[in-house]
């Protein structure tokens, strides 16, 4: 749920800072306090187009930041991985800051991302409505997902089991195509991949031998040091200061003196040891000096050869072994293109196969969404029927059913478009026609009476679609709005009394002028200010005891309808 809300330099808002609770929140006030600023804001919170308009004016930047509390098994926590964002204690941060040049900064979790990757993450955690708006429920390529949902565990394996096949449908179709293309294409592809090929067989690599080469470069390089150096070590033990006859003799006086005290053992063995060890080694640097023999042509030679390797390395990989299993790879595409026309027939007996099993799977999930549909239907008429609209037909069309071809498509075979008719007589039309303000409001609340339970969706916003309805039909919605609250917070903005009296948490917004600016406040009412307040949406300018009155009747048959 939404938790916290803090709104800064906003528009009227000067500085707002509201704390959410569960249920259904409502915001009231007068026409031009705010309401649908708030709204506004969250919107841009969720990633929605910006503007340096909304920065209030004077100021050199609006802010506004969300905490939402997540539940473990909530979908953003899946979406968040994917970007790399991390939530902890389930708790997620959204901030974003509009400049007055009209530049945005957004962060998750502290985390600076781009808007659309806040509008990614802000689509799972708020779902905002307002009367004139286009919906998520109005999007009819978001129908047949919406049906899936409703559908739950059962169609989503099913979903499952198709697009694993899919997957390998769509990989030997691509194949099948790649091989048909035009004989100069594939001419051409031929040409390229046999002179890559001859390249890299003409160029005999061996595993590591670049580094090899890069050793013995290195030797060679600094041949006229390492003699130098080797030959100076030489002379240090057995020139004519030889360092090894000064140990020797040391060792033979040693050696005396064990004889006579064995506590000089030791010492005596300790430096025999290293007499021999070092004659050892004076034995291997002689012969490495003898054997040394600098060529300046070798050194050409490996120059050459490491620059080859390294054009090889441009063009075909990072290292030897990626340049070999390149040429392999290439080998065997060359092969497939000699012999394309038996790969071909190979592969279309594949993919025959497989779209049998394809079209099995298919119509078994069509098969499950076609009941699905049944059942969504009737609860749709259900909720119709609640919100006084008995008469009204709902029916998920199956839009492909018609076509004599099964298309396959990543999410089955299936396209659906939500069509109604709300009156007696009338066609069914598709939802997104349906063009009643009043119509449209109760539509699309029966609707989400339906889906909150499905979507997953943190916290509903309703921005106003009680606007047209009045009466019975305002009290049915009511009870509708304040019924989804159950599944998911809701967040209200109401001119309807019925709403109000509904709410668990009732936040009242007024604007007022202080120093010559017009700021918005936001206040949360006790009992007696929210009769006040319900008492003045029902009567309007002038507030009696008898709008009082009524309005404590409102709240009472508010709570015995909540209660049962």
């Amino acid at each position: 749920m939404l938790q916290e809300l803090s709104i800064k330099n906003f528009a009227i808002i000067d500085e707002i800072h509201v704390s959410f609770e569960k249920g259904l929140t409502v915001l009231t006030g007068e026409t031009g306090a705010g309401k649908s600023i708030i709204i506004d804001a969250l919107h841009l919170l969720m990633g929605g187009r910006g503007s340096s308009e909304f920065v209030r004016h004077g100021e050199k930047k609006a802010e506004i930041e969300g905490l939402f509390d997540l539940t473990p098994e909530h979908p953003c926590y899946l979406r968040s991985s994917e970007f790399g964002i991390e939530i902890e204690d389930g708790m997620l941060i959204l901030r974003r800051e509009i400049s007055h040049n009209g530049k945005s900064v957004c962060r998750i979790n502290g985390k600076l991302v781009t808007i659309s990757i806040l509008r990614e993450i802000g689509s799972t955690l708020v779902d905002i409505h307002g009367q004139h708006e286009h919906q998520e429920l109005m999007d009819e390529s978001r129908h047949l997902s919406l049906l899936d949902q409703f559908g739950g565990e059962k169609i989503a394996n099913a979903l499952m089991n198709y697009r694993e096949i899919y997957t390998t449908y769509v990989k030997i179709l691509k194949k099948i195509n790649d091989l048909k293309l035009n004989e100069q294409q594939i001419a051409q592809r031929l040409d390229i991949l046999q002179f890559q090929a001859k390249e890299i067989q003409n160029a005999d690599l061996k595993l590591n031998e670049d580094e090899q080469l890069l050793a013995e470069r290195k030797q060679l390089a600094n041949f006229e040091k390492i003699y130098a150096s080797l030959k100076a070590s030489y002379e240090g033990l057995q020139g004519e200061k030889a360092g090894l006859d000064y140990i020797g003799h040391a060792m033979g006086h040693l050696e005396s003196a064990a004889e006579l005290d064995d506590k000089y053992s030791e010492a005596y063995e300790t430096t025999a040891n290293s007499y021999y060890l070092l004659e050892d080694i004076s034995t291997q640097i002689r012969e490495g000096l003898e054997n040394m023999e600098f060529d300046p042509d070798r050194l050409n030679e490996i120059e050459g050869r490491i620059h080859e390797i390294n054009q090889l390395k441009r063009k075909y990989g990072g290292t030897i072994e990626e340049i070999l299993e390149y040429g392999a790879k290439i080998e065997e595409e060359m092969e497939t293109l000699t012999n394309r026309e038996a790969r071909i027939d190979e592969l279309e007996r594949k993919l025959d196969s497989i779209k049998k099993d394809l079209a099995v799977e298919g119509k078994y999930l069509s098969k499950l969404r076609k009941q699905i549909a049944e059942i969504l239907s009737t609860s749709i008429h259900r909720e119709l029927k609640g919100l006084y609209m008995e008469k009204a037909i709902f029916k998920p069309v199956f839009t492909l059913d018609e076509k004599p071809h099964i298309e396959f498509k990543k999410d089955g075979i299936d396209e659906v478009i939500f069509y109604i008719s709300t009156n007696p007589g009338e066609p069914l039309k598709p939802l997104s026609k349906v063009a009643s303000g009043g119509e449209l409001s109760r539509i699309m609340l029966a609707l989400k009476t339906i889906f909150s339970k499905h979507q997953g969706i943190t916290s509903i916003i309703f921005d106003e679609v009680d606007t047209g309805v009045s009466g019975r039909v305002a009290q049915a919605i009511a009870e509708k709005i304040a019924k989804i609250s159950q599944h998911s917070q809701v967040l209200c903005i109401t001119h309807l009394p019925q709403v109000a009296a509904m709410s668990d948490t009732h936040f009242l917004i007024s604007k007022k002028e202080e120093f010559g600016r017009t700021k918005t406040h936001l206040t949360k009412l006790q009992k007696n200010q929210k009769i006040n307040e319900i008492a003045r949406m029902i009567s309007g300018a002038e507030m009696t005891e008898l709008t009082r009155e009524h309005a404590k009747e409102l709240l009472e048959i508010a709570g015995t309808i909540k209660n049962t």
